[in-house]
């Protein structure tokens, strides 16, 4: 299993679903600390709770994403408390029909595609830029990793703005392992369909839930949706020493729906 190896951790995004699983799964292999940060106060005190619970230890700095002083008083809060920040996870991301109906490219309004790039794109640019003085400062293999999407390979319908921002998030993680190297690592995962809140949401709009559970589905070769804990014991590789030799890079974690575009 990879040891985090004392580090301290900050999860964007932490309050729920992958983000939430990945704290714990951080702050349960070793890490020294994780700070969950969210927008959603509530939710990632329930992350810190199950962190505790387990045995770890955690605390809540609630951040909004959109406010650029807020994510320079995480990086500050983090190292003033717990001596260091050595791993920056980038979870946090938004889909457009948290806000809308109207997805298609050609009625999506213009203030939500600006919001899902505000939230999703410029506050990866803000979290990195924030964490760098910090990471450049740390001894113990510090890292960066980004969530990107399957939507960053391939057209989803009605996700022009969130499909947009997963491929820019790869670009951006190249860029970013270059201009950091050599002391920064920076990897991002690219994750299928997962059970959590956001696809919750898209199939409580559904139509007829069960029948596009089935079609979001189809294309896995592994015949189920993902966990977030799938999601998390690759984010907890990314981060730990056992991938020192990785930047650069975008793991795909898709249940094999890429691999062939299929249907079964």
């Amino acid at each position: 299993m990879p040891s985090m190896d004392n580090k301290v951790c900050v999860v964007t995004g932490g309050a729920s679903g992958i983000g939430r699983a990945s704290a714990l799964k951080l702050a349960t292999s070793g890490a020294k600390a994780v700070v969950v940060a969210d927008i959603d106060e509530e939710g990632a005190k329930k992350t810190v709770e199950l962190i505790e619970a387990a045995g770890g230890t955690a605390s809540v700095k609630t951040t909004d994403l959109e406010a650029p002083e807020q994510i320079g008083a995480l990086m500050k809060y983090t190292a003033d408390t717990y001596g260091s920040l050595d791993t920056l996870v980038n979870n946090a991301g938004v889909h457009e029909m948290y806000w809308t109906d109207e997805t298609s490219v050609d009625k999506l309004p213009l203030e939500i595609f600006e919001k899902v790039y505000r939230i999703n794109l410029r506050s990866v640019f803000l979290t990195t830029q924030a964490a760098a003085p910090y990471l450049r400062s740390s001894t113990n293999d510090p890292v960066i990793v980004n969530a990107a999407s399957t939507g960053a390979f391939t057209g989803y319908p009605a996700a022009g703005a969130y499909g947009s921002t997963k491929a820019a998030i790869m670009q951006f993680t190249r860029v970013a392992a270059v201009d950091l190297s050599p002391h920064i690592r920076v990897n991002a995962f690219a994750p299928g369909t997962v059970d959590t809140a956001m696809v919750d949401r898209m199939l409580e709009g559904a139509g007829n839930r069960e029948d596009l559970e089935k079609t979001m589905t189809a294309t896995h070769l592994v015949p189920r949706m993902g966990k977030p804990e799938d999601i998390a014991n690759l984010v907890c590789f990314l981060a730990s020493s056992e991938a020192s030799w990785i930047t650069g890079a975008t793991y795909l974690i898709d249940g094999g729906s890429l691999a062939w575009r299929g249907s079964n």
